[in-house]
């Protein structure tokens, strides 16, 4: 797809220490935004990632029982890779994603938990990209996306969910923005060079998804994707390759 738009994109705010990404499957964050998370968590950032499913509908020749420990795992150790310690599954059903009060609830609790200044989501619209260039969204990531938006608010009243607080889960009014990847609009960006290489070698860590999805060489397929992805938006980040988030503040 190519960016039509010459706005130029912003730096994303740096005075924050805590992010929750929160994505609906395993490699949402790898095709999305790994390189910055790379370079965060390099500053000293905290960064937490929490998954919707585990993923165990995304490959067809492997039964779900199989594929859902076996994308864990490899979810797992990619998110090692740039320096993110803790991965939280919600046992949602991988491709059956609802939107809803559960999901919700969900987010809102692993928000309260982790208490983030900054919330980092996937594309919560219809599609990826406009026009002839754009192509149907799927309805886990636009459930996730718009349920994560929705938490951020949810998370800080204790008269939303009131079971959370019973849970020992206080309210947290300490979401700061919510930044979400992979946005058709996008407001604000993030060098990739200096996670690049760690971007490319935490994708690669899903190993048999990839290896499932093309046939291509997976080394060869990852780095022309990622890098194809992060030079998108470098006309409008001074010719630098940029990880590019559509910025909310709240």
């Amino acid at each position: 797809m190519i960016d039509t738009n010459t706005t130029q994109l912003e730096d994303m705010p740096g005075d924050w220490q805590r992010a929750l990404a929160v994505v609906a499957h395993p490699d949402d964050l790898e095709y999305g935004c790994a390189a910055a998370v790379a370079g965060w968590t390099d500053e000293g950032k905290e960064v937490v990632y929490a998954l919707a499913t585990r993923g165990e509908a995304g490959i067809d020749t492997l039964d779900p029982a199989v594929c859902g420990p076996l994308r864990e795992q490899e979810q797992r150790a990619s998110a090692a890779v740039v320096g993110v310690p803790t991965v939280e599954f919600m046992d949602h059903r991988d491709g059956v994603i609802e939107y809803g009060l559960g999901l919700r609830r969900d987010i809102a609790a692993a928000i309260r938990r982790h208490r983030p200044d900054l919330v980092i989501t996937l594309n919560h619209r219809d599609t990826w990209g406009t026009g002839v260039g754009g192509f149907w969204n799927t309805p886990d990531h636009t459930a996730v996306g718009r349920a994560t938006l929705d938490a951020a608010g949810d998370a800080g009243n204790r008269w939303i969910f009131p079971e959370l607080t019973e849970q020992g889960l206080e309210p947290w009014n300490g979401v700061r923005w919510v930044a979400v990847a992979g946005s058709n609009t996008p407001t604000h960006a993030v060098d990739a060079t200096p996670g690049e290489e760690r971007a490319v070698q935490s994708l690669l860590a899903h190993r048999a998804y990839i290896e499932a999805l093309t046939e291509e060489d997976p080394e060869s397929y990852v780095r022309t994707f990622l890098a194809g992805n992060n030079q998108r938006f470098a006309s409008r980040y001074g010719g630098r390759p940029a990880v590019a988030f559509e910025l909310f503040s709240r």
